[in-house]
């Protein structure tokens, strides 16, 4: 709809998988006994799944010297190949500092051109995530030693990932995105609070304990009090799926979260629409308002993609 926005929150730096590939890589390195390093390093390598690797790191854990036992490891046939390079570039990251070892920062250029196919293959936006990863590179010459870069990036993560740029809006009003956490401590004058249903509010991965169902309550009420004039409760009437069982229903049907009880709904207007909603205004309570919209036929928009 060509609507300019504004997106706060979202993922951070650190928790990109990408990001986390490549750190893992260095950590590995700089501990062969870093367990769960190895585990994901290990799965990036095609062929590798999950039992071989654990069977990798049983087999480290148990040696004197846990990089013999990395070199005399026998993957599946399968990965023999992709296994040999990956092996050529842990042991080229091995020794920094020492006479004939690996200088920092160029280990990260070792392992980007290991990396690279990797994140062609994982990743439909490879290059946009390639560029967090060039990013990291550049980060990284400004650290003595990979010990270092590692220890201070876990101190003083950068905040967030990033992606390519979009056109510039040239409005001068716009809409914000944002994360329930990324909006603690800002104000709008309307607020609409996505997904006010149980399962999503509380999240269905936080309701089997009573100190989750309470955070989740807690997160709410943030979302809620973000609003100075005019907030909006979005009430999905159903969700689409796509992993249902054959010949299941492709949807189900969305009830009004637990937080809000019939005494709160009645402080609001319910707005009927394309979703359910509820809405409220600081000035009291709005007349639910129809609102007129032209008839969109979606059948007959895709024919015309092959007229």
């Amino acid at each position: 709809r060509n609507i300019p926005f504004v997106k706060f929150g979202g993922l951070k730096f650190l928790e990109a998988t990408h990001v986390k590939d490549l750190l893992s890589v260095l950590r590995w390195a700089q501990n062969p006994r870093a367990r769960m390093a190895g585990l994901r390093v290990a799965q990036l390598v095609p062929g590798i799944g999950t039992a071989s690797a654990k069977r990798l790191m049983d087999l480290m854990a148990a040696a004197a010297e846990p990089v013999d036992a990395l070199r005399a490891f026998k993957p599946p046939r399968a990965a023999a190949d992709a296994w040999r390079a990956f092996l050529a570039t842990y042991e080229s990251l091995q020794g920094e500092g020492e006479p004939g070892g690996s200088a920092w920062p160029s280990e990260i250029e070792r392992i980007l051109r290991w990396y690279g196919p990797q994140l062609q293959r994982l990743h439909e936006d490879a290059a946009v995530r390639q560029g967090d990863l060039d990013q990291l590179s550049r980060m990284a010459a400004g650290y003595a030693s990979r010990e270092r870069f590692l220890t201070e990036l876990t101190l003083d993560p950068p905040e967030a990932t990033s992606d390519e740029s979009g056109p510039p809006g040239l409005d001068e009003d716009y809409v914000i995105l944002s994360t329930i956490h990324a909006a603690k401590g800002q104000e709008w004058g309307a607020v609409f609070v996505l997904n006010v249903v149980d399962g999503c509010i509380p999240s269905d991965m936080a309701t089997g304990d009573a100190a989750q169902i309470e955070e989740e309550r807690r997160l709410l009420y943030v979302a809620m009090t973000r609003a100075k004039q005019y907030l909006h409760l979005i009430v999905p009437q159903r969700f689409y799926v796509t992993q249902q069982r054959s010949f299941g229903d492709r949807h189900l049907y969305g009830s009004l979260s637990r937080f809000i009880p019939p005494e709160v709904v009645a402080c609001f207007a319910r707005v009927a629409g394309g979703a359910q909603a509820v809405e409220c205004s600081s000035a009291g309570i709005e007349p639910a308002t129809s609102h007129s919209t032209a008839p969109f036929d979606v059948a007959a928009r895709v024919r015309s993609q092959w007229d």
